[in-house]
């Protein structure tokens, strides 16, 4: 295995905005074969209760676009101005973040491609168990997807304000009632150059060995 495309595929694979293609189709071909390459993933007692809703009508989007944009305002009124404190790495980072988020909330609609994945059960009212292991069982799946897009130079940006407003979501997607959404993936190929690893608060500030906050 070439570990070295391997780690830059990982590191470089970014939640795409601003340099989605909004006026390149990407082929159906490519998706379908992006989510059987995502379906080799683990999955939580081998269930594979796991579900792609693939959204290329453009009333469907436009629909999707405005759930999203609504939600999308009650989170930003929530974060304010800047909820990491003066100093904060991602504190630097936020107002690129948040200017990203604007672009992407304007032009959600003109995406070609808007993906849901979803997992048969409701756990909402479970407890810890049961929703760990039944988003446990979609998660790594959407991730691959993102991943094998990724290796073909198509774009994603990972989302989930919609959800907000998921029965609202599921009622346009006509989802039965025990299926569960979990995310809204917007998918094009991107434009410009490659990407680059982004700067991350330091590994070993998030490692800790044999108990919380033992560094090794």
């Amino acid at each position: 295995m070439d570990l070295a495309t391997v780690d830059h595929l990982l590191t470089t694979t970014r939640v795409v905005r601003r340099r989605l293609d909004l006026s390149r189709p990407v082929e159906p071909e490519v998706v379908e074969r992006c989510i059987e390459i995502a379906l080799q993933a683990p999955t939580g007692s081998n269930a594979q209760g796991w579900h792609f809703v693939v959204v290329t009508d453009a009333d469907k989007r436009a629909a999707l676009a405005d759930l999203y944009r609504r939600a999308a305002a009650v989170v930003s009124q929530m974060y304010g101005e800047n909820p990491f404190p003066p100093g904060d790495l991602r504190a630097k980072q936020f107002p690129r973040m948040r200017e990203s988020g604007m672009h992407f909330v304007t032009h959600l609609h003109d995406v070609p491609v808007l993906v849901v994945p979803c997992v048969e059960g409701r756990v909402e009212t479970a407890g810890v168990l049961l929703q760990a292991t039944v988003y446990g069982s979609i998660l790594p799946a959407a991730w691959s997807f993102m991943l094998a897009l990724r290796a073909r130079r198509i774009g994603c940006a990972w989302t989930t304000n919609h959800l907000m407003y998921e029965a609202e979501a599921a009622q346009l997607l006509g989802l039965p009632e025990h299926i569960t959404q979990v995310a809204l993936l917007a998918v094009a190929y991107f434009t410009g150059p490659d990407f680059k690893p982004a700067n991350r608060l330091p590994a070993r500030q998030r490692t800790h060995w044999n108990g919380w906050g033992v560094r090794r």
